[in-house]
């Protein structure tokens, strides 16, 4: 179980992903599901957000303990294979971000 990341003790790490799907599906939704499944068992997860528009476009927020989790997800053989069929397949471009969060804070009415 991941503590709420409104909880998380800072500081801790951010990976964004920004994207531009192609059309159809070809096995997207099932691996995208697999992916967060797998991350949320890998050291140092913290949690994900993610979003997509109609036109494709999304936004999805990974949340780790340090970078050395981040090379451990990211050298990870099933999401190596993930990457190489986003690039043949899924995307028409992608960006990776990596951020440490220095500071947080919200607002819940």
């Amino acid at each position: 179980m991941h503590v709420p990341l409104e909880q998380q003790q800072t500081p801790y790490y951010a990976v964004i992903f920004t994207s531009k799907r192609t059309e159809g599906d070809h096995g997207y939704g099932k691996m995208a599901d697999m992916m967060v499944d797998m991350a949320e068992q890998q050291p140092g997860f913290l949690g994900v957000e993610s979003y997509r528009n109609a036109e494709g476009a999304g936004v999805t927020i990974s949340y780790w303990s340090d970078l050395e989790a981040i090379r451990n997800w990211k050298a990870n053989p099933l999401h190596q294979l993930a990457q190489q069929q986003g690039k043949q397949q899924w995307y028409d471009q992608y960006s990776v971000k990596i951020c440490k969060v220095e500071r947080t804070y919200s607002f819940e009415a």
